[in-house]
């Protein structure tokens, strides 16, 4: 649910060379993020039951919410190429209590020039079911810098969710999006997406997406969800999916637990 927006709204990336003592500092820094991220997927695999949802590390969102009374932990990683990435463990829950609203947040580290981590809330709310035809939501979220203590993202996005049969759902995105790094900080933002179920255990997306006044980005993927059950693998290739990198290789994994 959160990097879907916030993805689309990240700082521009600089290539520089760091000095040895900081290559190597932010080195050991990715290590243990990535172990940390590591074992907490291994509990989570230990622990989750089977469930079904939406979510991963696509751009465009559905209406959708995560099922009554499941939560998850969507986690990713991107590779741009030189040296460039970005790591990401995003979890959000439905309560019963509110079964149309999915609470969550998300855990950002992104390496380049200097390392950089956010944290912050996202909230999605479902206000017409998707099986009524023609689902309907609004997502909100934002994020603060853990080094420079200032908001750097923020977005309100209406996500639409239109059912094609059994097998396809088109997506549409709207709405606004904010990035302290880019050069015009507040922009419009729309996206659509076509998932395709090739097979019971796998579902085919194509998604296109940007903002105002930058160029278009679009990605590609499958997600592969073994058995029916609590997990899904996603393999994702994409361009600009930041706004600004030529290429995007992501590999995902989303827990329900």
């Amino acid at each position: 649910m959160f990097h879907r927006r916030l993805a689309a709204a990240r700082k521009p990336f600089r290539v520089t060379r760091p000095s040895p003592d900081v290559a190597v500092r932010n080195a050991v820094q990715r290590l243990i993020a990535l172990a940390i991220y590591l074992l907490l997927i291994a509990v989570l695999l230990l622990v989750a039951p089977p469930a079904r949802a939406d979510g991963g590390a696509h751009v465009v969102d559905s209406a959708n919410p995560e099922t009554p009374g499941v939560c998850h932990l969507e986690s990713w990683v991107t590779h741009y190429g030189q040296g460039r990435g970005l790591l990401n463990s995003s979890p959000a829950c439905t309560p019963l209590a509110l079964p149309n609203v999915e609470i969550g947040g998300a855990i950002q580290h992104l390496w380049d020039r200097a390392d950089e981590t956010t944290i912050g809330p996202a909230v999605k709310v479902n206000l017409r079911p998707t099986d009524t035809g023609l689902g309907i939501g609004l997502i909100v979220g934002g994020a603060v810098g853990l080094r420079s203590g200032r908001v750097e993202t923020g977005s309100l996005v209406v996500p639409f969710s239109i059912p094609i049969g059994d097998r396809i759902l088109v997506n549409l995105n709207a709405g606004w999006t904010y990035a302290y790094a880019r050069e015009h900080r507040q922009q419009a933002f729309f996206g659509a997406q076509i998932n395709a179920q090739v097979r019971p255990d796998l579902t085919a997306m194509v998604e296109i997406f940007g903002h105002e006044r930058e160029r278009l980005g679009r990605q590609v993927g499958l997600r592969w969800n073994p058995g029916g059950g609590r997990y899904d693998v996603d393999l994702l290739a994409g361009h600009r999916v930041d706004g600004t990198s030529a290429q995007a290789i992501t590999l995902g994994l989303t827990v329900r637990y």
